[in-house]
């Protein structure tokens, strides 16, 4: 490359934001609010962060930083693989774990909106249609037990209603 892109891509890094994770154990997926304002993390204590980027100035709503448990059947707590964002209810994201769910959220009012029926296996991926009328999933055993029979990875297109994704008025 020339100059011109050496300085440029030093000019980028300089300007990224670090900060500590808010979640005590391994981060296993990050995703940006779809207007960049914040983002939410999952790890594999079955928690998801979300918070807000205040040091860049960016509109926060007096929203406030927080977690909540998910991904937990009785005693035993599960990792959450992925998080993904509702094109159209912004406020709105899927987070996908090893115990075969997909649960709907509404970030904004911290209340769960939708869980799917559970899938054969843990949900290694997720992404909404950029409609958001469907979300592929992933349901991918990933090894979270080591190496053993397990069912095979299937890919799976769920038709959304607006019923599931809709934020809910805060009660």
């Amino acid at each position: 490359g020339s100059n011109t892109d050496d300085k440029s891509s030093s000019v980028l890094l300089d300007s990224v934001l670090e900060r500590e994770s808010s979640l005590k154990f391994q981060t296993r997926c990050v995703k940006l609010f779809p207007d960049g304002s914040g983002f939410c993390l999952g790890s594999i204590e079955g928690r998801v962060g979300v918070e807000f980027l205040e040091e860049l100035a960016l509109p926060t709503n007096g929203m406030k930083k927080y977690a909540f448990k998910c991904h937990r059947v009785g005693d035993t707590v599960y990792p959450v693989n992925c998080i993904a964002f509702h094109p159209t209810y912004s406020s709105t994201f899927a987070t996908g774990g090893c115990d075969g769910t997909v649960v709907l959220w509404d970030c904004q009012h911290k209340k769960k909106l939708t869980a799917l029926p559970a899938f054969p296996t843990s949900i290694s991926a997720l992404a909404f249609s950029p409609d958001g009328s469907e979300l592929a999933i992933a349901s991918s055993y990933t090894h979270e037990e080591g190496d053993r029979e397990h069912p095979q990875d299937e890919l799976y297109i769920r038709k959304i209603l607006d019923s599931e994704a809709m934020p809910k008025a805060k009660s």
